[in-house]
């Protein structure tokens, strides 16, 4: 045998033998399955354009569970306002009833502390995440990433999420817009001055004030005297607001606004000398404190728009615990404002304070939540990533 061939031989039988390595080692990982998604679904960017969703259907087959990542719910919640606190303990109640560990994730209204806690959340493998974004575009890459790497990603209100809460937000403003507009008729002879409490640095919230202001258009006796977003939305940022407003305008009628800002502007009136029983202040929320201040006699406290955190936040946990089981999910779903009255607020009342049997009624919980979509893991590309409402042309 010459060299040459001797050569060829030993050549070949070094290649055959790297061959049978390597179909070894990618038989092992087919047989074992992926260990994190496939990098194909990363580039999604979801559904950026608006479309119209159909109703939820629960009976669509589920999927695959994403098995890599740890079964956990974590809640990066924006800051301490009851409305929020309400959320989480609608979250906290739901993973309790099936068996989903929970825990916050605090991030004290600043924003690159929120960046750093979903990376985090998502480098630690974490399965199931709602957040309340403070800064919805800095915030935005951090959340797809947690899509591609499979979590559950709730937001409430700004995308992007693979399940995504908003309310009818032109709908809620009108509802508590009206409520002032028939006050001011019937009690302030159509006169008033108004202020507007708004958030509008928020765009997804935008269509709420957009309301109030179609509304007080077309009432010639009513003067927007301030149309203002606080700094913070917390009762600080609206004692704060109102401090300086009442410095050009001491005589106000009607102030507008969430819940939390617009408590916080009733103090500040109340430590003015300021407050008075005709006025008309009406918040968005259903918050506790303003719906103590409906009860109390003679409160210029007159109406609060319920969008009832601890059922939807019931419903959001329910929803990651379906996620982490392979189930379909809604892609977005609608709290529906309600107008608390001394008539309705004691049932209310005992809604929120046990949004599991609200959300095991489905006539109850329909009085509440409306569903859009389906989505799941498989499909999880098709998460929304557009400004939606079901108000939505």
């Amino acid at each position: 045998m010459t060299f040459a061939v001797s050569w060829l031989i030993r050549k070949r039988a070094k290649l055959y033998a790297i061959q049978k390595a390597a179909h070894a080692i990618i038989g092992a990982i087919l047989a074992v399955g992926p260990a994190w998604p496939s990098l194909a679904s990363e580039p999604s960017q979801g559904l950026t354009k608006p479309v119209r969703l159909a109703p939820f259907d629960p009976t669509r087959a589920s999927c695959t569970k994403p098995s890599h990542l740890q079964r956990k719910l974590v809640f990066v919640q924006d800051n301490g306002r009851e409305f929020m606190v309400g959320v989480g303990r609608g979250l906290a109640l739901a993973a309790s009833k099936r068996g989903l560990p929970y825990s916050v994730s605090f991030s004290a209204n600043d924003p690159a502390l929120m960046i750093r806690q979903v990376d985090g959340l998502r480098s630690e493998k974490v399965g199931a995440i709602v957040v309340a974004p403070i800064d919805p575009p800095s915030l935005s890459k951090s959340l797809q990433k947690m899509i591609w790497a499979g979590a559950y990603v709730g937001a409430v209100v700004p995308p992007p999420a693979t399940s995504l809460l908003n309310a009818p937000q032109y709908l809620t403003g009108k509802v508590l817009a009206d409520a002032a507009a028939a006050y001011i008729r019937t009690r302030l002879n159509g006169q008033a001055k108004v202020v507007l409490l708004t958030h509008d640095n928020l765009q997804f919230l935008a269509p709420r004030f957009a309301a109030m202001r179609d509304t007080f258009r077309r009432m010639p006796g009513v003067t927007i005297v301030a149309d203002i977003s606080p700094t913070t939305v917390d009762k600080a940022g609206g004692y704060r607001t109102m401090k300086t407003i009442l410095l050009a305008q001491p005589n106000i009628d009607v102030v507008l606004g969430a819940d939390t800002v617009v408590l916080g502007a009733l103090a500040a009136l109340r430590d003015a000398g300021k407050a008075r029983a005709n006025q008309f202040l009406g918040g968005i929320d259903g918050e506790h404190e303003a719906v103590e201040e409906l009860e109390k006699r003679g409160s210029p406290y007159k109406a609060s728009i319920s969008l009832a955190s601890p059922i939807f936040g019931y419903a959001m946990a329910q929803h990651a615990a379906d996620w982490l089981e392979g189930k379909s999910i809604p892609q977005a779903m609608d709290i529906l404002p309600k107008a608390l009255t001394a008539q309705n607020i004691r049932q209310y009342e005992q809604d929120v304070a046990d949004p599991g049997a609200v959300y095991a009624d489905p006539v109850r919980r329909g009085s509440y939540l409306h569903m859009y979509g389906n989505i799941c893991f498989d499909s999880r590309n098709q998460y929304i990533n557009f400004p939606w409402s079901s108000e939505g042309r």
